[in-house]
Parts: C-alpha cells; sequence; structure tokens
C-alpha cells in the first residue's frame, strides 16, 4: 500500500525536476553580500533566507530538487537543508559548480543530469521573493501544461514601474484557451529609461523573471541546436559513480563528477537568456499571478527585509540605516546607510557609506573594485 506521504509527494509535484539556481554573488547589496555569502543566504522574511524560501517553493513543485551551487556557497545550501524533514532531504541533490559561468552552463548540467526519461523541469531563481505560494502554484500548474506543446515557457511580471535593471519580454498573441499565456515576440535587455517608461507604461511588455520551465527532451533539443559549444561538453558527462556522492546530514552531494570540471572549464560564460531564451521560436511566457520581488538595492531591502542594528548609538541623527557586526555610533547625519564587515570572521574588512537616494550606485562602487584588482574585497 502507499502510504499517504508518498501518495501525495507524487500527485501535488507538477515536476519531474526542479532545478534551483544558487550561484551568483548579489554584490548590488555589498558588501553583506559577497562572494563569501552571496544575496540569497541573507535574511529575507522571519529571519529565513532567499533561499530557503526557495528551497520551500521548490518542495511544493517538484518531486527531486537539483540545487546547483558555487563549492563556497555549499555550506550555506546545507544549513537550510538540514532544517527539513528526512523525506524531503532525500529528494535533494546538490551539484558543486566548478566554476561561475552564468545560468547557460548551470541549466546545461542540469538537463544533462541522468536518471530521467522524457520529464519535465522547472528553473528557478533562489534570490528573490515571490509570495502567495498558492498562486505561485497555480501560475507553475498553467505553464507545466504550456510546456507540453513543446514550448519554453518564461514568467512575466508585471512592470510596478519604469525599470532600467530588468530585461523585458514584449508579448504578441495570447495563447488559446488562456488569460495569462501569451507567446512572445521579441526579448529588450535592461533598457534606457526612456524606453522603461514606454514599456512600462504598455500591456505587451513584461520583466523577465528568469525562471523557466520545459519538456527536458525539448531542451536538449534547443541546446543542440542553438549552443552546441555549451551542450556538448555535459551530454559527454556519464552517471556519476556511488563514490562521487556525499552524504552529508542525509543529503547527497555531488562532489566529484567525473568530466563536470572540463565541461564548465569548456563552456563560455553566457546566460541562458541569451543563449537559448532569445532565439528559440518555441517561447511563451505566463503572466504571474505571484507577487515578485527582486531586491535591487539596500533602500529595497531594507523596506522588505531589513531591521536597524542593535550595535548603533545614534545621536541627533535620523532615517539612518546600520547594518554592522562591530558597534557604529552616528553623529548629527541623516538619510544614510552605513554596511560594516568588520573582518572578524576571515574575510576582508569592507564598509558601505550612502545616501539612501544613492544606493543604486553600489554597483559602479563594485565595478571600481574590480578595475582596481581588488576583487578579494568582493
Amino acid at each position: 500500500m502507499i502510504s499517504q506521504e508518498v501518495f501525495l509527494y507524487y500527485t501535488v509535484s507538477m515536476f519531474d525536476d526542479c532545478l534551483i539556481m544558487a550561484g551568483g554573488a548579489g554584490t548590488r547589496l555589498w558588501p553583506a553580500s559577497s562572494s563569501r555569502l552571496p544575496k540569497q543566504f541573507l535574511p529575507a522574511r522571519n529571519g529565513r533566507s532567499f533561499f530557503s524560501l526557495a528551497l520551500e517553493r521548490a518542495l511544493a513543485v517538484g518531486k527531486r530538487i537539483i540545487i546547483i551551487a558555487g563549492k563556497t556557497h555549499i555550506t550555506h545550501v546545507m544549513a537550510d537543508a538540514a532544517k527539513l524533514k528526512a523525506a524531503e532531504k532525500k529528494r535533494l541533490i546538490v551539484i558543486e559548480e566548478p566554476a561561475a559561468k552564468n545560468t547557460a552552463a548551470a541549466i546545461a548540467c542540469a538537463v544533462a543530469f541522468p536518471e530521467r526519461g522524457d520529464g519535465n523541469m522547472i528553473v528557478i531563481t533562489s534570490d528573490h521573493i515571490i509570495e502567495p505560494l498558492e498562486k505561485f502554484k497555480n501560475d507553475v500548474e498553467l505553464a507545466a501544461k504550456t510546456a507540453e506543446e513543446n514550448k519554453l515557457v518564461i514568467f512575466g511580471i508585471e512592470p510596478a514601474r519604469p525599470e532600467t535593471g530588468y530585461g523585458y519580454i514584449e508579448t504578441s498573441s495570447i495563447m488559446d484557451g488562456s488569460k495569462s499565456v501569451y507567446n512572445v515576440k521579441t526579448f529588450h535587455e535592461k533598457p534606457d529609461l526612456t524606453a522603461a517608461k514606454k514599456y512600462a507604461a504598455g500591456k505587451r511588455f513584461l520583466w523577465n523573471s528568469g525562471m523557466f520551465v520545459f519538456k527536458i527532451d525539448f531542451m536538449k533539443e534547443q541546446f543542440k541546436s542553438l549552443a552546441p559549444d555549451i551542450y556538448r561538453h555535459f551530454e559527454k558527462l556519464k552517471e556519476p559513480k556511488k563514490e562521487e556522492f556525499l552524504i552529508s546530514k542525509g543529503i547527497k552531494i555531488l562532489t566529484k563528477w567525473s568530466g563536470l570540471e572540463n565541461a564548465y572549464k569548456k563552456s563560455a560564460s553566457i546566460s541562458f537568456d541569451y543563449a537559448i531564451a532569445e532565439k528559440c521560436g518555441k517561447t511563451a511566457v505566463v503572466r504571474a499571478g505571484f507577487n515578485w520581488i527582486d531586491i535591487g538595492n539596500w533602500e529595497e531591502y531594507i523596506k522588505i527585509c531589513g531591521e536597524n542594528n542593535s550595535l548603533v548609538f545614534s545621536v541627533s541623527s535620523e532615517n539612518c540605516y546600520v547594518d554592522s557586526d562591530i558597534p557604529v555610533a552616528l553623529a548629527g547625519v541623516d538619510d544614510l546607510i552605513v554596511v560594516i564587515r568588520s573582518g572578524k570572521n576571515g574575510e576582508n574588512a569592507t564598509a558601505l557609506i550612502t545616501k539612501k537616494s544613492q544606493t543604486n550606485t553600489v554597483k559602479d562602487v563594485v565595478n571600481q573594485i574590480k578595475t582596481a584588482g581588488k576583487t578579494g574585497l568582493l
């Protein structure tokens, strides 16, 4: 007899595989977000990290959960995954990414992973806030049905404002029998402000959420056709041997997959959007009914997630936010964000002081640090 737990597992899950992309440095929230502790592992809601919330979404829609993260991030992945129930842990496979090569390589790796037939996959991000869960599940179910027609399905977000930091999807006709699924006309990369205002005012334009749904065999063919120089390296990978897995806290970690390092080394560093989505002629977009928040700067993080630090002493200062692991005193200043990492945990000491209205310039500071050859600060 099938247990209730197993019955629910196979009837509620809409996807054979759910890939969580847990790489990335999240430099827009530097220096709290860094190569050691990127944004997805920072607190998001009620003390839970962005990644922990993504894990909850993945378990709600996928039978098997594949997590791809850099070697330096595995500790953070495991810290959240270790809190799951034993049955949930068995559904996880963590793959150590040998190099940061953007999203095309990560998705190619997951698509090439063995032990499957002609199943389907959903690819989700690990650094966004998506709520409520029920509306997410409703949209995901719609995307799964659309993908059965050999479509690459993307979740599009209704623009809340003119935004120059996001890519846009221009829709064409609505798909037959649906009120919220559209054929894609074209993609628009991050626009200037004039174009962003036009897109935000137009009903045909949606933000690109960076989340995808597809049948696995369909995507293999798309990779072979549109990005063969990437996929041919992953296609050669054989089924991992038992000794290449490490079992830690009840979770399988693929630490030494033979050929994976070479596949990453030979693959171009390019996004899945550039490599596949923008070239694919069979693309649809679901107009999302869920709320989607990409915390793009410190001001947004404070509104959604932040609480002022208890190590702050303030005199004649107003409307300031401090995130620091050492005591900070403010005297006669207003509208500042102060972020300090003292280096006491082994990383380089760093500090950011910015006006609240200037938080979008943090990315320019990060670029300046890179140009100066001081990437150890990131």
